[in-house]
């Protein structure tokens, strides 16, 4: 692995967080403040955005239209839409922290964070099987954390417990298989590794051959621990047996924590290791993807049907909604296989899994702005009348919840349609009847799951708005959960009345995401590689508007 002075610049926003969660380590143990901790990793994230933007952002134009690589990092536009978004989110949930249960705790909750943010955004632009690994360790160990410090009692331990020896189990299945991929090449480059395996003449592992050992079988080890290591971050079955109890032995701020950071880093750890950085895995891999995607939505949406509890409600929805996620990775896979065929499915993931994010945070800030110190909203019934009693945050959440449902005109609707286009794209289009038979097959189901969907969260909101109030509601959650709840609600509403900003963008970091990348003399993070000029604009000229 080469790493230079060029690759130490392009780490400059992710070496600040770390630098600064130190730093607000150390300063807890003097003064155990809230406000001040909260306004300086504020500034943080802020700074760290102007770095990004400062580096690689000039004059409204993005510099980074072609792809490259220094040392073990991908510079492209798929790593600077994901780092913002990454900054983006770690605002939102440290003003959702403001007003944590333990205050003497504050200091070390939001350093924990500000590390879980680094984490997240190395894995944006991770091009290394080490860096990945890592990255996704970097994500997972404050998480353990951050569980911890939420809230101290024995069901919140108890669920850390369960989540942590999960998460073990599968850091170990997913280093295992990144382990295969490092034995059958020689590398942890994935350009390595690409090249050593071709897609149409088979498998050319000398070495391998030599032994006696047949590669195919190999690599389908690989793949099958890569995806079950991978799947545990976005709850799919049958890796999601952790998620209803530890959501609901969660704070409202962990649970969210849980609904939507894991899951962000699981696309993006897929896109980058196996639709990008591995494409001979399609062949098998698309297949794998989309059982493991109809039987997610499936068993997420039945089981979230007779949930009385809110968190574990939410539970279940987001293991339904990793199968979502999955559909366009499968689009991406299948379509990877057909020549000249750019489907859109890693834009509609990556689109996707934002509208979704928007929705199940601002839901939880909801929850955590309704109660109290001594009084948590848990059940469905807690929000009986609450349209009555709380009118404004009662819209909030029927805004997030209708959302989730994918009810038109809101974000989620142009969610699940791209995801649904691209699967009836895939099924129509495909030069095999194998191939449009089984995504006729996943465009139906996610089509019967969405409707199933829908009863739950109506019911939901029917208790909201036609029922009469049972008690009245603290809402003491504090000034930060309202900001990010109104935030997201708005940002729902906007994205749903102009879906096409967010399309763009996605488009453009699949785009960049399929250039081929090669190692790069001058390692520049605006250097453009002259060998891959003419497959960017290929890929642009191909953009479609389905």
């Amino acid at each position: 692995m080469v790493v230079d002075v060029q690759t130490i610049r392009c780490l400059w926003p992710e070496l600040l967080l770390v630098v600064c969660a130190a730093g607000i380590y150390l300063g807890g143990t003097l003064r155990a403040g809230r406000t001040s901790w909260v306004s300086l990793a504020l500034a943080v994230y802020g700074s760290a955005a102007a770095l990004i933007l400062a580096t690689e952002w000039r004059g409204g134009e993005h510099l980074l239209r072609t792809a490259a690589v220094t040392g073990p990092l991908a510079i492209d536009h798929l790593g600077l839409v994901a780092r913002c978004v990454a900054l983006f989110v770690g605002v939102l949930f440290t003003l959702l922290a403001a007003r944590g249960p333990r205050r003497e705790l504050t200091a070390e909750f939001l350093g924990t964070l500000m590390l879980l943010v680094a984490g997240l955004m190395l894995v944006a632009r991770a091009h290394d099987l080490v860096l990945l690994f890592v990255s996704l360790e970097l994500i997972s160990l404050p998480t353990y954390v951050l569980l911890f410090l939420g809230r101290h009692d024995r069901v919140t331990s108890e669920a850390t417990l369960k989540y942590f020896y999960l998460s073990i189990l599968s850091s170990a299945l997913l280093l295992y298989g990144l382990s295969f991929l490092y034995g059958l090449t020689g590398s942890t480059r994935l350009p390595a590794i690409t090249a050593q395996i071709v897609t149409d003449a088979g498998v050319t592992l000398p070495v391998v051959a030599q032994l006696g050992i047949n590669p195919d079988r190999l690599i389908c080890l690989a793949l099958v621990f890569v995806t079950a290591g991978l799947g545990f971050r976005l709850a799919v079955v049958p890796f999601h047996f952790y998620a209803a109890d530890v959501y609901q032995g969660a704070t409202h701020a962990n649970a969210g924590l849980l609904a939507v950071v894991p899951k962000m880093a699981g696309v993006l750890a897929f896109v980058r290791l196996l639709v990008t950085g591995f494409p001979q895995a399609a062949a098998l891999a698309w297949e794998l993807l989309l059982v493991l995607a109809i039987l997610t939505m499936t068993v997420g949406n039945v089981c979230a049907l007779w949930q009385q509890n809110l968190r574990r409600l939410l539970a279940y929805s987001s293991i339904a909604h990793g199968g979502y996620l999955l559909i366009g990775l499968a689009v991406a896979l299948a379509g990877s296989q057909q020549v000249g065929d750019h489907s859109g499915g890693i834009a509609a993931t990556l689109a996707y899994v934002v509208v979704y994010s928007l929705a199940a945070l601002g839901s939880f800030a909801a929850f955590a702005y309704l109660g109290g110190r001594q009084q948590e909203v848990s059940g469905v019934e807690d929000l009986s009348g609450l349209s009555r009693t709380h009118p404004w945050p009662a819209a909030i959440l029927t805004i997030c919840l209708f959302s989730l449902a994918g009810l038109p005109p809101l974000a989620g609707f142009w969610g699940k349609l791209w995801l649904f286009l691209g699967a009836v794209q895939t099924a129509t289009g495909a030069t095999t009847l194998h191939l449009s038979v089984w995504f006729t097959v996943l465009a139906v189901a996610g089509m019967l799951n969405a409707a199933i969907g829908a009863a739950y969260y109506l019911r939901v909101i029917a208790v909201m708005f036609f029922r009469a109030p049972h008690r009245t509601l603290p809402a003491q959650g504090g000034f930060g959960s309202g900001v990010v709840m109104y935030s997201c609600a708005a940002l729902i509403v906007m994205v749903g009345i102009a879906p096409g900003f967010v399309l763009d963008l996605a488009r453009d970091a699949e785009l960049s995401a399929r250039v081929p990348l090669s190692e790069v003399v001058d390692r520049s993070p605006v250097t453009s590689l002259r060998a891959s000029d003419h497959a960017w604009h290929a890929l642009v000229l191909q953009r479609t508007n389905w």
